[in-house]
């Protein structure tokens, strides 16, 4: 991919490309690839995630890599919150375990802007987790793209 590609759908979104750009969202991120992920945000994105900021995509590359290195197993569900014009909340839910079997649960929030190319340009991110035991997880697909049919995180209440 070159800096001029264009990564549908583009904004101005409508309710159904928002929702399809969250689900494409949520699917790059359940590849768990650092370079595949990077490559759907500008190549001066820059980010807020937790009290981490980060910018472009080298760093983006580099901090996923870090990610995934110690949250294994990591499934994702994202759904939209709200959209206008270029701009896209999301909220999200994710599990995984450590390297000692721990599980967590992770809970988000994301505000994202994007260019008229569809890439993110910007992302701001609060989260929190809490260790969950392993009978309360929620998330049982293989790993990958969550199924279309596995429930969103309104079936589970979250």
């Amino acid at each position: 991919m070159t800096d001029t590609d264009q990564r549908p759908p583009l904004p101005p979104f409508t309710a159904d490309t928002a929702a399809t750009k969250v689900r494409l969202a949520e699917d790059g991120w359940n590849s768990r690839d650092p370079t595949r992920v990077a490559l759907a945000y500008t190549p001066d994105s820059r980010w807020r995630n937790r009290a981490e900021f980060i910018t472009g995509r080298a760093e983006i590359a580099a901090f996923l890599t870090r990610k995934w290195a110690r949250e294994l197993d990591y499934r994702l569900i994202k759904d939209m919150w709200a959209f206008d014009g270029a701009r896209i909340a999301v909220r999200y839910a994710y599990e995984y375990h450590d390297d000692s079997g721990t599980w967590y649960r992770a809970y988000g929030n994301e505000n994202w802007e994007f260019d008229a190319d569809g890439l993110m340009a910007h992302r701001h991110a609060s989260i929190n987790e809490h260790p969950i035991a392993e009978a309360d997880r929620k998330f049982h697909w293989p790993l990958g793209r969550r199924p279309d049919d596995h429930p969103s995180l309104s079936d589970f209440g979250f």
